[in-house]
């Protein structure tokens, strides 16, 4: 079934920058059909595991994170670029190839108890989502895997998300 979504993706040579071949999944996402397969096949390997929270980042993993977190039956916590959260944060800040980044989640947004599952639309180096993994083990919760669309392979983002349980739907 991920060969359905594949004509969706589109590729955007040098975007952001020269050498870089964007994967485009706006497409995708105006496709109802598309958008819906993709949720299902990012919940699927999930859906046993009582999860209770999904966490996105910002901003294509809230897309994705809030229909999953629907189809899981289970709430949704954002996290956010440094200022966008209006209540006490944690914050964890990570290397990108150019420089560092900072993501931000809410102080009280998970406890020790909860099962949490990671979404996003894709993994290139794996710094955001290491981020996002740091912050909820920061708060105690129970990482119970990492759901993307799209991993892109030769970046190896895979190594920085060991010991969890990582499943894309759509490898590059």
């Amino acid at each position: 079934m991920p060969n359905r979504l594949e004509p969706l993706i589109r590729d955007i040579p040098d975007f952001p920058k020269p050498g870089i071949l964007f994967k485009d999944i706006t497409p995708l996402l105006a496709d109802a059909g598309g958008l819906a397969l993709a949720v299902e096949l990012m919940a699927n390997p999930y859906r046993n595991s009582n999860v209770d929270l999904v966490v996105g980042a910002e901003s294509r993993g809230f897309i994705f994170g809030t229909a999953i977190a629907q189809a899981l039956n289970c709430g949704f916590i954002p996290v956010r670029k440094p200022g966008k959260l209006p209540y006490e944060t944690k914050s964890m800040t990570y290397e990108l190839e150019y420089g560092t980044d900072s993501l931000e989640i809410h102080a009280d947004a998970l406890t020790s108890h909860h099962k949490v599952l990671l979404v996003d639309d894709l993994l290139a180096t794996g710094g955001t989502m290491q981020a996002c993994c740091q912050l909820v083990e920061h708060l105690g919760g129970d990482i119970v895997g990492v759901s993307l669309l799209i991993e892109l392979t030769d970046l190896k983002g895979r190594e920085k998300l060991k010991p969890y349980q990582v499943e894309s739907v759509l490898t590059y």
